[in-house]
């Protein structure tokens, strides 16, 4: 399976880049008590880093604040996924543990105030995208079954015709969201060259984690202008 990010996205957000990390061999039913004790940990210490501040005005999400600009997305309005979830923890609203390998994505997106993605690769056999919107791509809203369309001049993440998450990172689909009978799962992690350290710490420290409390298959890669396909087997 691969995940391919076609040019012309390198053109919208210049410097955009990938740090990935797959997962096979999952077993999501399991209850893993020092997870949810990191999730907890890392919701307290996001909490005390933002005392004070806006989110919004913070460095971690000016990036993407940035890029959705240039996309013509208005960030106010479709705050991207990082922004959104950083935003939760500043006003205490703190985060529910919904499953082990959620739980692990969240907390550390939580510690490196990056966007994590998680999509269950049992839900395709076809390879990941991240292109333009096409006019016959659809979206399944997370949380509902109704299909909606998708506005052509969008950034997404795309298998075959089935959007997996709208305006580049701004709400994943229903279809391929994790749940208790998961057992393949792919993490990508978005961010820029200005980032790119952090990216990298991210994704060594999930795949660590992986390893740690599932004993599972793990591939790590990395994509770029120069590099712009992520091949793993899982």
């Amino acid at each position: 399976m691969k995940f391919i990010v076609e040019d012309r996205v390198f053109k919208t957000l210049e410097g955009v880049c990938f740090a990935m990390v797959a997962a096979s061999n999952i077993d999501n039913r399991q209850e893993i008590p020092e997870i949810k004790a990191l999730l907890e940990a890392n919701v307290k210490e996001c909490e005390a880093y933002f005392e004070g501040k806006k989110v919004k005005e913070s460095q971690e999400v000016s990036y993407y604040r940035d890029a959705f600009r240039k996309m013509k997305i208005n960030p106010n309005k479709f705050m991207s996924s990082i922004e959104a979830l950083l935003t939760r923890i500043s006003k205490k609203k703190g985060m529910p543990s919904i499953n082990p390998i959620v739980d692990l994505g969240n907390a550390v997106s939580l510690k490196y105030r990056l966007p994590i993605g998680a999509h269950d690769l049992d839900s395709t056999n076809e390879d990941f995208y991240v292109r333009y919107a096409r006019p016959d791509d659809t979206f399944i809203p997370f949380g509902s079954k109704e299909e909606e369309a998708v506005e052509e001049d969008e950034i997404v993440y795309a298998t075959g015709d089935k959007i997996r998450t709208r305006r580049w990172i701004w709400r994943q689909s229903e279809l391929g969201k994790i749940g208790k009978d998961t057992t393949r799962v792919m993490f990508p992690i978005d961010g820029f060259t200005e980032n790119k350290e952090e990216l990298l710490k991210a994704r060594d420290e999930l795949a660590d984690l992986l390893k740690k409390h599932f004993n599972c298959k793990v591939q790590v890669g990395w994509i770029d202008q120069d590099n712009p396909e992520f091949t793993f087997e899982v």
